[in-house]
C-alpha cells in the first residue's frame, strides 16, 4: 500500500538523485561560461564559439570522468526503489 508518507519519501529522494546529477554536470560547465564571458568582456570579443565550445569541451570532460559514478549512483538508486516497492507489496 502506497501511503503519502511514502510517497513523499519517494519524491524527495529522487528530486535528491535528479539535483545531484544535474548540479555535477552543470556546475563546470556554468563557471567556465562564466569565466568565458569575463574574458569576452575584457577583451570585447563577441564569438558565438568562443562561448559554446569551452562549455561543451567541460561538460563532455565531466561525463567522461564522473560518467561511471553517476551511472553508478543512478543504478543504484533504481534497485533500492525496486527493494522498497518489492516490500510495499510482498
Amino acid at each position: 500500500m502506497l501511503t503519502p508518507d511514502i510517497a513523499v519519501d519517494l519524491v524527495t529522494d529522487s528530486l535528491h538523485v535528479v539535483m545531484l546529477l544535474v548540479v555535477v554536470l552543470v556546475l563546470p560547465s556554468l563557471i567556465v561560461g562564466v569565466l568565458v564571458s569575463l574574458f569576452q568582456a575584457a577583451t570585447q570579443i563577441n564569438e558565438q564559439t568562443l562561448s559554446f565550445l569551452p562549455r561543451l569541451l567541460v561538460t563532455l570532460l565531466i561525463i567522461c570522468v564522473a560518467g561511471k559514478w553517476m551511472t553508478g549512483y543512478l543504478m543504484d538508486f533504481c534497485v533500492d526503489i525496486f527493494h522498497r516497492a518489492a516490500t510495499q507489496l510482498g
